[in-house]
């Protein structure tokens, strides 16, 4: 790009500045100075001419400019000629005194170009500036400005100019009255000074290496005598502040002996504005310089001064520090500087100040003083080295504050002496207590409110800079690894520090390693030199047990088996190998967890396997009874975390499994037993789990030392004095048998299983159960304790599961299996029906799915007591109670419906024949029915999962019939339609099982699917929507499904047990079983023939108890499905139906005229059933002489009332017109034949009695009965005229009567009848 180019677009550039949007001028000036950057010269002469020829534009703007090229400047100056840098110099310098008015943005602006060329032309600038300062005239503000900033930008550059602009300064210094002009010549000066001072620093560099500072001392001295003693007088703050701040470098320059002279009044007098100034940091910079510059000449007035000098820094260190605030925090490292600078000149001085104000209780003041002590400690170690042992025995009364401040600050404290060797110093071990006691602090759960600009509260909680403390200090300082080790060992084990065990172990890891590069000699621990230390069983033991519960105090799990492995060669020299390759494999499998993922379980089971191998590596009897006695005395350690007292317990059961001394192992349980607290159950729990451990190495030893001790004098004492207690006796007796119940059960479940059999009942069910059942003059109490009930059936259960689980349980005659059984059903019984409080139900039914596992067998009515008794404890509970307080019961919910599931399981398998799951589903069947509808839930629950486990473990060996499936899909198919979602699934799931169960009795394997039966599980979806349509369509097609596999011998027992689910109460089902028997009636009614009576009588009577207003019309629909298939049968059966007629067998003969065709059959079989018997039957007076009496027959009577029903049907006129001669004939020769019929006596009385309500209202005598049905032939043939003229004239009375009968005939015959019809 050509010169021209860049001017043309530098001053379109320039042009645009004048924009009033600031983010278009911010724009420009980028533009500028990216030009800049590429072509400097040309730019910056183009701004310079630009200004020049625009002198009117508003100084906003020229001061845009003047930025812009400032900013050119700052990169490139290096690379302008003369006559540029003259050209800027210039303008420059006109810009910025153009007016004497003080315009700050449009100066500093044209100041900062002049000090920007001043970096690469100093003498061009310092010479314009000097043409600037004119004898006996106050210099321009921006001039003064402009030559401080030069002084700090190039000192080297503007020092030898010093000389001549003091001598031009200081004859005018007296002329400012205004204190902005002042606070300028103070800045000027301030800078001045520094760059003095830094040019003698630095004379090596220095241009004139002759220079010193007498050449500016006198002029300074002038100037000073000014600003102290005029203007630091002033009321203006800000100009005193000005003042003070050039004093300080000012101090350096002085004559010494005009500075020694000036200090008593120079350091009262700064002292003296801490009181009158909020912000005193610039305050105590100064008075650092002026104190260095004291100390530097040897000052000895400074001591003169040092109490009022330390009373003043003392309050100062001691004011809160707010983090907020950056000049709080700067103000406070300025006096500890003040401090620094005092300590190295009067250190003795200084301690005799500060040591004292450590015993003061004032938080701030011990604060504050602890802050010195350890700045003085790192910045003055010379000085301080021999000052150690007091300042050590200083800290003993702020060691025992209990205030967080205090404590954060003593542990820094006692940072900086580990630093700077305090701690090898005796008293030392005090102070490393002390970190070891913070780290030890339980974690915050409140931290102190953080100030906005803190990253984590917690990282400055006492505890969490405790811990970064000790591990800094026992990785970083290498003076420390002597003193710290084996030191810090000692605070493994005591109970206190307990907290502190996670950056404890982490410290000695490092500093083992160290020692172990070091050498073995400088590893391996010498505990006959150091007493106080723990043996290595005792740190075994303690490492061990923490890591079982390894997440808590930050991971000490990890931690504690890191130094345990490292620790190797100091515990036994056999370990190293196993544990180099066994401990990270424990760690990786905590890495792989978390605490909310930690199986415990699984986890202690790894560190016992890890203790089992390390006993049987070392092989060492001595050894191991050592570590048991350890593991022992280490017990009362646990008191307050019973999840690690409990895996304690089980390590010294592993450790006395392992020892081959059988006294050492007599003697550990039965100081077990003294000691235990059986208050606690974990305790309990913990107490059996070590003896049920011990006994798989010492059976006979661990029974025998039980025995002991209930004979023993101990126990019976402790049962004395807690009798003389009537009120706690009861009670804490019971605890104690509590426990010895539990050891018996663990010593059953863990003993050897070929010697357990031979204890169970002589030894160890003797011993429970003389334990659990307490006598008063020999009767037997019932104990009140749920705590002894539960141990003793959770031992009950152990004791089964070790028969079941053995070898020889097959075998086995258990002869107090049925008293077992009675106790748990007694225990399961004795628990609240509604609700679940304890796990005694959940474990005794537990107990009694061990139980019918083994012989003998239990007898029929004990099996149904077991399986009644557990079902009602189980199916009444009232349901959970969802994210309530229940939260704690949900668990145990699902585990007490596991083991009655496990129990039904388990009873099954002793009779999985169609029979027993018969009788299994009988027993659940008052359930499934259940008007509640969480007991419908569980009960299906429950029947699926014994359908699914009886056809996994189906074996057929001949092909036999499912002789109940068609009773059992009854009874779960309309579940299908159940008001709970959960229900209809489960439901499903029993038919689909049920299906493939017969698949299997028909001789199909069990992998084989069949593709009608898997439709079963696609159709499942649909049972999800609440939408009846949906859900009864679903219904449908699942009953088309079973009607597809349904054998045909099962059809009937299906069809009976849907018919008895019309009377469900819950009336969704009983809607599905209308739903699913038409369909069955539809697909398979063909074959049910000779079922039509047994199906008619069945439906009638279902009929009267069902009360859904559903249920009739699906009947009639049923019936009319049967008809259009067996007709015949069907008007049989309906014939044989009791008369008079109730309304319900009416509704059914007329649902067989719905439809015209099957309207006609009907009606011609009823025709002939009418008239295949004689009309009536004669029969003789017993008195002679009487006239004989005409009694009806039944069936044509039956015949009749049943034509009159479906002749009432609107739906069968199309079926009389066909029939209408026959009909019309038949009926009028049955009305001549009945005149003057009587009934039979059984209806007669019938009669008399009145029907009742639900019987049809007619009269059933003969002849009425049969006009009553010719008249509806007339009525449904299109014959209404006649009927009404026989109304009118009362023809229908007169064929009733003998006497009018003829006449009757006469005036039916003498109309037409019907269209057609003559």
């Amino acid at each position: 790009m050509t010169e021209s180019s860049i001017k043309k677009l530098a001053s379109t550039l320039l042009d645009a500045i004048t924009d009033k949007d600031p983010v278009v001028q911010e724009q420009v000036c980028s533009a500028l100075c990216s030009l800049g950057e590429v072509r400097p010269v040309e730019t910056l002469r183009t701004c310079e001419e630009y200004l020049r020829q625009h002198d009117k534009l508003a100084h906003p703007y020229r001061a845009a400019v003047l930025r812009a090229m400032e900013r050119v400047l700052s990169s490139r100056a290096s690379e302008l000629d003369k006559d540029t840098a003259s050209t800027i110099i210039l303008l420059a310098s006109s810009e910025m005194t153009k007016t004497k008015d003080l315009v700050w943005d449009w100066q500093q602006a044209a100041s900062g170009v002049l000090v920007a060329v001043g970096r690469q032309f100093i003498s061009k600038v310092m010479e314009e500036l000097l043409r600037k300062l004119h004898p006996g005239t106050l210099p321009h503000c921006a001039v003064l400005h402009t030559l401080a900033s030069l002084s700090v930008a190039n000192a080297f550059g503007v020092v030898p100019f010093l000389p001549s602009v003091l001598s031009s300064l200081l004859p005018v210094l007296g002329m400012a009255k205004q204190d902005t002009v002042r606070v300028a010549f103070c800045s000027a000066l301030q800078r001045f000074s520094e760059g003095a001072l830094e040019y003698l620093a630095n004379l090596d560099r220095a241009p004139d290496p002759t220079v010193r500072k007498d050449a500016f001392a006198t002029d300074i001295f002038s100037a000073y005598d000014v600003l102290f003693h005029q203007w630091l007088q002033s009321r203006e703050a800000k100009l005193r502040l000005a003042v003070v701040e050039a004093l300080g470098p000012m101090s350096h320059l002085l004559p010494s002996e005009s500075l020694e002279e000036q200090l008593p009044k120079l350091l009262p007098g700064i002292l003296a504005l801490y009181k009158k100034h909020s912000e005193t940091f610039y305050l105590s910079k100064s008075l650092g310089q002026i104190l260095e510059a004291a100390v530097s000449v040897g000052s000895r007035t400074l001591e003169t001064q040092l109490d009022a000098l330390l009373a003043a820094l003392h309050s100062q260190i001691c004011v809160p520090v707010e983090s907020s605030s950056p000049l709080v925090m700067s103000n406070q490292k300025e006096v500890l500087r003040c401090f620094t600078v005092l300590a190295c000149s009067l250190p003795d001085r200084l301690l005799a100040f500060l040591l004292p104000r450590l015993d003061t209780s004032n938080e701030r003041t011990r604060v504050g003083t602890l802050q010195v002590v350890r700045h003085v400690i790192n910045s003055a170690a010379a000085q301080m080295e021999d000052k150690k042992p007091f300042i050590l025995s200083s800290m003993r009364l702020p060691l025992l504050d209990t205030n967080s401040k205090v404590k954060r600050a003593v542990v820094q404290v006692i940072s900086a002496m580990a630093h700077h060797g305090y701690l090898e110093q005796p008293g030392g071990e005090v102070m490393i207590e002390y970190i070891v006691q913070q780290c030890a602090l339980p974690p915050e759960q409140e931290p102190e409110k953080p100030g906005p600009s803190s990253k984590d509260p917690k990282a400055d909680s006492v505890r969490a800079v405790s811990v970064r403390t000790l591990y800094l200090v026992s990785t970083t300082v290498d003076r420390m690894s002597h003193v710290l080790w084996p030191y810090l060992l000692q605070f493994l084990t005591p109970v206190r520090f307990t907290g502190a065990l996670t950056p404890l172990c982490r410290s000695l890891v490092h500093l083992a390693q160290k020692r172990q590069e070091a050498g073995a000699d400088a590893f391996l621990i010498q505990y006959d030199a150091h007493a106080s230390l723990p043996s290595p069983y005792a740190v075994t033991a303690r490492l061990l047990v923490v890591s079982s519960s390894p997440y808590l105090g930050d991971g000490r799990g990890v931690a504690a088996l890191r130094l345990l492995s490292v620790l190797h060669p100091n515990i036994h020299p056999l370990l190293g190998q196993h544990w180099e390759t066994t401990v990270p494999l424990l760690l990786g499998y905590l890495d792989e967890h978390t605490e909310e993922t930690l199986p415990q379980e699984e986890w202690e089971e790894k560190l016992l396997m890890f203790l089992r191998d390390t006993l049987a590596i070392v092989s060492d009897n001595a050894w191991i009874c050592q570590l048991s006695l350890e593991l022992c005395r280490q017990l009362p350690c646990y008191d307050e975390t019973p999840q690690e007292k409990n895996f304690l317990y089980k390590c010294i059961g592993t450790t006395l499994g392992a020892a081959s001394s059988k006294e050492v192992v007599r003697k550990h349980l039965q100081e077990l037993l003294e000691t235990a607290r059986y208050q606690e159950e974990a305790e309990r729990e913990g107490l059996a789990c070590c003896f049920g451990i011990c006994a798989i190495s010492h059976l006979e030893d661990t029974l025998a030392q039980l025995e002991d001790f209930v004979r023993s004098e101990v126990f019976r004492k402790s049962i004395g004095i807690l009798n003389i207690f009537k009120d706690r006796s009861e009670n804490e007796v019971e605890k104690v048998k509590s426990a010895l119940i539990l050891c018996y059960g663990h010593v059953a479940a863990r003993a050897p299983q070929e010697l357990v059999l031979a204890k169970v009942e002589s030894d160890i069910l003797r011993n429970i159960c003389q334990h659990f059942n307490t006598k008063v003059l020999g009767v037997k109490v019932e104990t009140k304790d749920p705590a002894l009930k539960l141990c003793l059936v959770q031992s009950v259960c152990m004791v089964s599961r070790a028969i079941c689980s053995s070898t020889q349980a097959g075998s086995f005659h258990f002869t107090r299996k049925a008293e077992l059984v009675a106790q748990m059903m007694e225990f399961i019984r004795a628990e609240p029906p509604d609700s679940l409080r304890t796990p005694i139900r959940k474990k005794a039914m537990l107990t009694c799915t061990y139980l019918v596992s083994v012989e003998p067998a239990l007898d029929e009515q004990a099996r149904a007591d077991v399986i009644r008794g557990c079902l009602h404890s189980v199916m009444a509970l009232l349901p959970e109670p969802e994210e309530e307080d229940g939260g704690c019961q949900k668990p145990l919910y699902l585990e007490t419906l596991h083991a009655l599931e496990g129990l039904l399981t388990s009873l099954l398998q002793r009779n999985m024949t169609p029979q027993g799951l018969q009788i299994m589903i009988e027993h659940l069947s008052p359930w499934i029915k259940s008007p509640r509808g969480h007991e419908r839930a569980r009960a299906l629950g429950l029947s699926a999962l014994l359908l699914r486990h009886f056809l996994e473990q189906l074996r057929v060996s001949a092909l036999v019939p499912f002789h109940n499936l068609g009773l059992l899909v009854g009874l779960f198919s309309p579940r299908c339609a159940d008001l709970w979602p959960a229900t209809r699934q489960e439901a499903v799931d029993c038919v689909y099982s049920l299906l493939y169960l017969q698949l299997g009795y028909e001789g199909f394997s069990r992998d084989y699917r069949d593709d009608v039966a898997e439709r079963l599980l696609s159709l499942k979806d649909g049972l999800v929507h609440p939408d009846p349509t949906i859900l009864f369509h679903t219904c449908h097609s699942i009953g088309q499904i079973i009607a597809k596999r349904l054998p045909p011998d099962q059809l009937i027992s299906l069809l009976l047990t849907m018919f008895e689910a019309l009377g469900d109460p819950e009336k969704n089902c009983s809607r599905a079983a209308t739903v699913m028997i038409n369909c069955l009636l539809q697909e398979r009614g063909g074959v049910l023939q000779e079922k039509v009576p047994e199906i008619v009588s069945v439906l009638r009577s279902k009929l009267q108890e069902a009360q859904g207003e559903h249920v009739l019309p699906a009947a009639q629909h049923s019936m009319y499905l049967l008809a259009t298939q067996h007709c015949a049968a069907v008007v049989s059966s309906l014939l044989g139906s009791p008369l008079p007629l109730d309304s319900h067998t009416s509704m059914l003969w007329r649902a067989l005229a719905v439809e015209p065709r099957l309207a006609a059959q009907v009606l011609g079989l009823l025709l002939e059933k009418m008239s295949r018997d004689v009309p009536f039957k004669e029969s003789r007076a017993f008195l002679l002489g009487r006239t004989p009496d005409r009694v009806a027959t039944l069936l044509p009577l039956s015949a009749t009332c049943a034509l009159f029903e479906v002749l009432s049907t609107p739906a069968a006129g199309p079926a009389v017109l066909e029939l209408y001669p026959q009909l019309f004939v038949a009926l009028l020769l049955r009305v001549s034949c009945t005149v003057g019929v009587q009934l039979p006596r059984n209806l007669q009385a019938q009669e008399r009695r009145g029907a009742s309500p639900a019987l049809a209202a007619r009269n059933l005598e003969p002849c009425s009965s049969a006009v009553d049905t010719l008249r509806a032939v007339l009525l449904r043939s299109g014959s209404e005229d006649v009927a009404q003229r026989m109304d009118l004239e009362g023809g229908w009375e007169l064929l009733r009567t003998s006497a009018g009968h003829e006449e009757g005939a006469t005036r039916l015959a003498s109309g037409p009848l019907s269209q057609g019809h003559g």
